[in-house]
């Protein structure tokens, strides 16, 4: 009996450790959640191991922070730079002081363009409007219907000219006295920010493909990708051009619109490319990642950041990863080169996954990052991971914010007004 019942223990012995190898290797294998953000374990004094978010921790920075490549004017594209870094060399406002509020008649949910002389300030609006403001007190100076919304942030050439996409399926060019200089028809909306690639070309995406116009107001070329391309391309230093799809890839195409590479990251990719001073690319996914690539596509790694990422990066002087979330729990996330979560900064949510901030915050001269929430509300945080103030508006601030040379902040808001804090 004794030897029977030990052949009878054998199999299960061994079955019972085929099951803890297989439940092991799928833990290991199982793909992480958006839900499930990055936790540090640790071991207190007492021996009791712990485990805390490291989410939990401060929004913390450099400061101050080192020397990097900043754009040496008032941001005249998305986030300033075709590598979207979304850097100023100003000092940002210390406390709300309000020099101005103005009405523009239309949800703002685009980033405040400045003129080469920062003298004109350029804004879309939901209700199809381009307006410009004069920078001193926020008159209007003029404004322009385009047909159908603007999402698409304006991308000011160096003699002034204002080029802008519309929902209306087109690319606008505008002098600086607001008249139309041509439309370029395409076959999808324009609706998300233009930039200027290595040759003068003007890159945008419409639709479901990417296109380059010459700045006499002709197709260059274009590329098709398989979904919607919701994300402003980003250019690298060697000129690809890079961007995300709801077809789940991120690609690179060749400064003649060519095919470089393509990579399928399991998702939407919403999160607009930044690209680092190292030549690293970074974008976010609705698989509620942050991703690194090299300059040939490959995936050097990828974190979970706890809910979508959506809006465009930002990277900080020192490096680090700067992205927003949505929900359940919406936070700006920073991250280090190598994917480390370093902290993060939540915002009151409503529990929902579309609920969140979009993109990545600016930085200022000294550190400090500057940026809006679907809380209705604009927040400044201090290398230190204080909050050094929140001013509140009437709705949504999804766009990106805007320093001038001199410190004054731009705030564009959804409840369809343009604020500027003073330094």
């Amino acid at each position: 009996m004794r030897r029977a019942s030990v052949l009878r223990a054998i199999p299960i012995a061994i079955l019972t450790a085929f099951v803890a190898i297989a439940v092991t290797t799928r833990l290991r294998s199982k793909k992480p959640s958006p839900d499930a953000p990055p936790r540090d374990v640790m071991t207190s004094t007492s021996g009791t191991v712990v485990t805390r978010s490291v989410f939990e921790e401060p929004l913390r920075g450099p400061s101050p922070p080192p020397k990097a490549n900043v754009p040496a004017t008032a941001p005249r594209m998305v986030h300033g730079a075709p590598s979207h870094v979304h850097r100023s060399a100003a000092r940002g406002p210390k406390a709300v002081k309000i020099g101005w509020r103005v009405s523009v008649k239309g949800a703002v949910a685009t980033q405040v363009i400045a003129s080469p002389d920062e003298q004109t300030l350029y804004v879309g609006t939901l209700d199809g409007d381009v307006v410009a403001l004069a920078r001193g007190d926020g008159s209007r100076r003029w404004s322009v219907s385009l047909g159908d919304r603007v999402y698409s942030t304006p991308l000011v050439h160096d003699d002034g000219t204002v080029y802008v996409g519309t929902d209306a399926k087109k690319l606008v060019a505008l002098s600086p006295k607001g008249e139309t200089l041509w439309r370029l028809e395409v076959d999808g909306e324009v609706d998300s920010g233009p930039t200027f690639a290595k040759d003068g070309t003007i890159v945008f995406a419409a639709g479901s493909g990417v296109h380059a116009a010459r700045r006499g107001g002709d197709l260059a070329w274009r590329f098709p990708a398989k979904g919607k391309v919701f994300t402003p391309p980003a250019i690298t230093e060697n000129g690809l051009v890079v961007f995300g799809s709801q077809d789940d890839h991120a690609y690179a195409l060749t400064p003649n619109g060519t095919l470089a590479w393509a990579v399928d990251l399991g998702a939407d990719v919403d999160g607009a490319p930044a690209i680092g001073d190292d030549g690293a690319i970074y974008v976010g996914t609705d698989h509620g990642e942050v991703v690194r690539l090299d300059d040939h596509g490959h995936i050097v790694w990828r974190t979970p950041v706890g809910g979508f990422v959506r809006g465009v990066l930002s990277i900080a002087r020192n490096g680090d990863v700067l992205a927003g979330t949505y929900g359940p729990t919406p936070r700006l996330v920073r991250l280090a080169p190598d994917g480390q979560v370093k902290g993060a900064f939540s915002i009151k949510g409503t529990g929902a996954r579309e609920f969140g901030i979009h993109g990545g915050p600016l930085e200022d001269e000294d550190g400090v990052l500057f940026f809006g929430g679907q809380d209705d509300a604009v927040h400044a945080i201090a290398p230190d991971g204080s909050t050094r103030f929140r001013f509140e508006t009437g709705g949504d601030v999804d766009a990106p914010l805007t320093l001038l040379s001199d410190g004054s902040l731009l705030v564009p808001s959804e409840d369809g007004t343009v604020t500027m804090l003073l330094p």
